[in-house]
C-alpha cells in the first residue's frame, strides 16, 4: 500500500472512530420510543408477595402433565390486599388466579379464605358435589359421564372447618373448576 493511500484511509477511518466516542445525542421527548403494554404480561407495577397468613402457602405438582415440577404459591397483591395463586410452571411460565380478578367464573376474586391447600393426585375421578340448587350430592347421584378423571395433578383449595372449596385443574390448556361442597 502506498503512503498516499495509507494517509487517505487513515483520514477517512479516524473521523468514523472518533464519532463513536462522542457524547450521546439529546433525545427529543416528543419523538422518543415509549414502551407498549403487551397483553398477558404481568405489569411490573403490581406488587405481589408470598402469603404469610397461610400455612402451607406452597405446593408442588405436575399440572401440565409434562413431567416437570410446577409450583403453586398463595400470594397477596399489596396494591389491593387480595389473595390469589401464583402458578409457576416447570417451563418458567407464570399465571395468576384471583388477587382481584374473578376466579374461573366462581363469583369470587379473593382467595383469603383458603384454609386447606393441597395437591390433588392425577388418576382419580372427581365430580361437582353441589347441584344447581346448592344441595350437596353424593357420588351415587352423579352420572358416570359427569365424573372428571384428572389426567394431571390438580390444586385443592377449601375453607377450613366450613363448606366451600374446589379443585383447580388444567383442561385443554385452560384452568377449570370442580366444586367441592
Amino acid at each position: 500500500m502506498s503512503a498516499a493511500l495509507s494517509k487517505l484511509v487513515f483520514l477517512l477511518v479516524i473521523p468514523v472512530l472518533l464519532s463513536c466516542q462522542s457524547p450521546a445525542a439529546k433525545v427529543d421527548p416528543s419523538t422518543s420510543v415509549r414502551p407498549v403494554k403487551r397483553p398477558n404480561v404481568s405489569q411490573s407495577s403490581v406488587r405481589i408477595v408470598d402469603s404469610k397468613e397461610h400455612q402451607p402457602n406452597y405446593i408442588t405438582c405436575d399440572l401440565g402433565g409434562d413431567q416437570r415440577s410446577d409450583s403453586v404459591k398463595i400470594v397477596r397483591n399489596l396494591d389491593n390486599g387480595k389473595y390469589g395463586l401464583k402458578i409457576i410452571f416447570g417451563n418458567k411460565q407464570i399465571q395468576y388466579l384471583g388477587m382481584g380478578k374473578d376466579v374461573l367464573g366462581q363469583g369470587f376474586d379473593n382467595l383469603d379464605w383458603i384454609g386447606i391447600f393441597e395437591r390433588v393426585p392425577k388418576g382419580n375421578a372427581y365430580f361437582n358435589n353441589v347441584d344447581e340448587e346448592g344441595d350437596i350430592i353424593s357420588e351415587e347421584e352423579v352420572k358416570p359421564g359427569d365424573k372428571i378423571m384428572l389426567d394431571n395433578d390438580g390444586i385443592f383449595i377449601h375453607q377450613a372447618e366450613s363448606c366451600g372449596g374446589g379443585i383447580i385443574y388444567l383442561k385443554n390448556g385452560k384452568f377449570a373448576w370442580i366444586q367441592q361442597e
